[in-house]
């Protein structure tokens, strides 16, 4: 090989020995921080709480007003997955499909629980509902009470964990050919037949999804309930609330093991959620 065809080939290429190198690295790194920022805690809240079998969980399930926490907990949280799983697809069906003066307004809403702490919302529903308020204390006159209430805990809650429902459901319905839409319409299906059999079908894996990530922050929801329902035993304290009390009376087994069981309820629906969204990304 002349001299002018190796200057036109250029330089040797050199083995890459960087690229394993950076690629495990970065594995490395991001297993170590899950594994200390997740793993770790998890592992630490299970050997705390069960360390010693049943017994903790049994102690703290023991304890007055354990049972109705959790009733409580589970009720809410259920009724707020529902009723997010229908509204919140109805705001993301008028997102996506219905252009209008303050859509985009109406789309940063719909993120505002999230940018809100759960404090401050707590706050807002008692001056808004409060008994010293006017619309509360129209309501308390028609026998309705809302702050220091269960009706208070679950509108918490729904503000809460309105985005996840919108936020889930918008980017398939999104991804949904309108030509099957248009079809419908045009062999005189009309707009609930429409949606009830086209495009329901579709989006009910994703709210499912979104249903289930609803119900899994709600179980967990501590801030705005603290504030917006009085803490009353035996009314309206909640499984969170409960487990903060256990914590303050110095029964960290006892605290952790409720602690687990919640965690045990939300890991499940988070996996199940996964699990849904992918299949309707294979779907689509």
């Amino acid at each position: 090989m002349s001299v002018a065809e190796v200057t036109r080939a250029g330089p040797p290429a050199l083995p890459q020995l960087g690229a394993p190198l950076g690629r495990y690295g970065l594995r490395g790194i991001a297993l170590v921080y899950l594994g200390g920022m997740v793993a770790l805690p998890v592992a630490a809240i299970v050997s705390e709480g069960f360390g010693d079998g049943l017994t903790a969980l049994r102690a703290a399930m023991d304890e007055p007003g354990a049972w109705h926490a959790i009733r409580l907990t589970l009720i809410t949280a259920l009724a707020a997955a529902v009723i997010n799983g229908l509204l919140g697809t109805l705001i993301a069906f008028v997102l996506v499909r219905y252009r209008f003066p303050g859509r985009p307004l109406l789309s940063a809403v719909v993120d505002l629980p999230f940018a809100i702490p759960t404090l401050v919302t707590g706050v807002m529903l008692v001056a808004l509902y409060g008994p010293a308020s006017p619309v509360g204390g129209a309501l308390a006159d028609a026998g309705i009470n809302v702050v220091f209430a269960p009706l208070g805990i679950l509108m918490a809650l729904l503000f809460i964990t309105l985005p996840f429902v919108v936020r889930t459901v918008q980017p398939v319905l999104s991804e949904l050919d309108e030509a099957q839409e248009e079809a419908a319409y045009v062999l005189g299906a009309s707009t609930w037949t429409t949606f009830r059999r086209v495009v329901l079908p579709a989006l009910r894996p994703a709210i499912a999804a979104g249903a289930l990530l609803t119900f899994a922050r709600a179980i967990g929801e501590f801030g705005s309930i603290v504030v917006v329902s009085g803490n009353l035993p035996n009314k309206t304290v909640t499984a969170p609330y409960f487990i903060f009390q256990l914590a303050g009376q110095f029964k960290p087994a006892e605290a952790a093991a409720v602690s687990t069981l919640l965690f045990a309820v939300s890991f499940t629906l988070v996996l199940v959620t996964y699990k849904l969204v992918n299949r309707t990304g294979e779907a689509l």
